[in-house]
C-alpha cells in the first residue's frame, strides 16, 4: 500500500472516529399512570426539541403501573418540533376509529404498548407523531384484532396484499375480559 493511500486511510478513520465521539444525546424519561398526562408531557418535551424514542407499559421499580416513554434529542442539532397524540382504550373498535381520525390529521405511528390504567383496567396505548415540517400527509390505518393467531396470519397477508405495512403487534385484554392479538398496519395513500 502506498504511503499516500495509508495516510488518507488513517485520516479518514481518525475523522470518522472524531465524528462518532462528537455526537451527544440528551434524554427525557417520562412516566405516569395517566395517558392524558403522558400526552401533555410528550408535547412539552417536543416543544423543547425532543422526539419520541420508545414506549413501554408495565410495572416500574416502585411497584406502580405506568406508561414509560423515552424522548431523545441530539445535542447541538437543529430543533425538530413535532406533536404527539396518545390513544388509549380497552375497545379495539374505538381504537380503530381514533387511529383513523388521527391518520386523517397526518399523525404517523410511533409505538404501542399495553398497560394497566389508574382505573384498574388494561388499555392498549398507541403513540402517534406529526411533523409539521414534512407537510400534511394522510395516513390510512388498519387495526386487526383476533383471539386466534391463525386468523391473524390470514388477515395480515390480506392487508399486505392491499398495500398495508405492518407496524406492531401486542396482546391485550378486551373490554370483555378475553385476550386478543392486536396488530396495527398503515399505508400512505397516493
Amino acid at each position: 500500500m502506498k504511503s499516500s493511500t495509508r495516510l488518507l486511510l488513517c485520516l479518514a478513520l481518525a475523522f470518522s472516529g472524531s465524528l462518532a465521539q462528537a455526537q451527544k444525546f440528551d434524554y427525557r424519561l417520562l412516566a405516569t399512570s395517566r395517558t392524558s398526562t403522558m400526552e401533555k408531557e410528550m408535547n412539552q418535551a417536543a416543544d423543547a426539541g425532543y422526539v419520541f424514542g420508545s414506549v413501554m407499559g408495565g410495572e416500574t421499580g416502585m411497584g406502580g403501573k405506568e406508561v414509560v416513554v423515552v424522548m431523545t434529542k441530539a445535542v447541538g442539532a437543529p430543533a425538530v418540533k413535532k406533536s404527539y397524540r396518545l390513544l388509549a382504550t380497552s375497545r379495539t373498535g374505538t381504537l380503530q376509529k381514533e387511529l383513523q381520525q388521527a391518520g386523517d390529521e397526518g399523525f404517523d405511528y410511533c409505538g404501542q404498548t399495553v398497560f394497566a390504567s389508574a382505573m384498574g383496567g388494561r388499555e392498549v396505548a398507541v403513540i402517534l407523531e406529526r411533523d409539521p415540517v414534512s407537510g400534511p400527509r394522510r395516513v390510512e390505518y388498519k387495526l386487526l384484532s383476533t383471539t386466534r393467531t391463525s386468523t391473524m396470519q390470514k388477515e395480515l397477508n390480506q392487508a399486505g396484499d392491499e398495500g398495508f405495512q405492518f407496524m406492531g403487534v401486542m396482546v391485550g385484554k378486551t373490554a370483555f375480559g378475553g385476550s386478543e392479538t392486536i396488530s396495527i398496519l398503515k399505508k400512505i395513500p397516493k
